[in-house]
């Protein structure tokens, strides 16, 4: 259900000529109209190694680093040592990091598999308007963080941009998928941020924005409504299938409507 109504959305976004960056855990999203498809599969490459896209240009190289602790739990010192030996041209991409002789490496070692040095092995993408990240396809959440944080941190500045998740909560479960959350939920003029989920946990639940409930349990709905501070009584109405709720706030009030929404969303 998630994935239809974040189509439906993307759809609407791209008649007013948004860009679309679409992250799908669960591969179904259409290829058609996306520039750019990346798909994380265990064991193969799809370039989003953060040191390597700094090379090129499309992040900075402290952000770059930042990524890499992110992922392997570098303390700042590390981190800022890291960052001087890439700037210094000594350290070039993540595998390198891995195998050098540095005290960083040997914190990364600690956690770093096959997996990953097969991810962020290839060529980068080139990036283009329309981006569609396909999470379908890999078991290991660990890769699906590490993409969503990548190419999150790449997309971060743009504007005239939707960008959509799908899952949000399988992938805000890991480490590097919550540091990506702000990533791209961070108020920015023309751009908008949509955060399907089936599953209510406080990471996402608790960011400030609106809020739409389409069908789901009731369990779920009260948590909904909980989370984004909606009083018990009325306006708590059960949510049916086929309805949605539009949850948003005023600085002095908290606003509730229902609605059905469009037949070409519904299963």
């Amino acid at each position: 259900m998630s994935g239809k109504a974040l189509k439906y959305f993307a759809d609407r976004y791209r008649e007013i000529d948004y860009g679309v960056v679409i992250f799908d855990t669960e591969g179904t999203f259409p290829e058609e109209g996306f520039d750019t498809v990346i798909k994380v599969k265990d064991g193969h490459g799809t370039g989003l190694d953060p040191l390597v896209l700094a090379e090129k240009g499309l992040l900075d190289g402290y952000t770059a680093a930042t990524i890499v602790q992110t992922i392997y739990g570098l303390d700042r010192g590390l981190t800022e040592r890291l960052y001087v030996d890439f700037l210094a041209g000594k350290v070039k991409s993540v595998p390198e990091t891995a195998k050098s002789e540095e005290k960083y490496a040997e914190v990364i070692r600690e956690s770093y598999t096959p997996l990953d040095e097969a991810l962020y092995s290839g060529e980068p993408p080139e990036f283009g308007k329309n981006i569609l990240v396909g999470l379908g396809e890999t078991y290991s959440i660990t890769l699906a963080g590490i993409a969503f944080l990548v190419v999150s941190a790449v997309v971060r500045h743009r504007r005239k941009t939707m960008i959509g998740v799908n899952d949000a909560a399988v992938l805000a479960y890991t480490t590097p998928g919550g540091a990506a959350v702000p990533l791209i939920t961070r108020p920015m003029r023309a751009r908008v941020a949509i955060l399907a989920t089936q599953y209510a946990i406080d990471s996402i639940m608790n960011l400030a924005g609106p809020s739409l409930i389409l069908y789901h349990d009731p369990d779920v709905q009260s948590v909904i409504y909980e989370t984004n501070g909606v009083p018990p009584g009325p306006m708590r109405k059960h949510v049916h299938k086929g309805e949605g709720t539009f949850i948003y706030r005023t600085p002095e009030t908290i606003n509730v409507e229902w609605a059905s929404y469009p037949s070409d969303i519904l299963f």
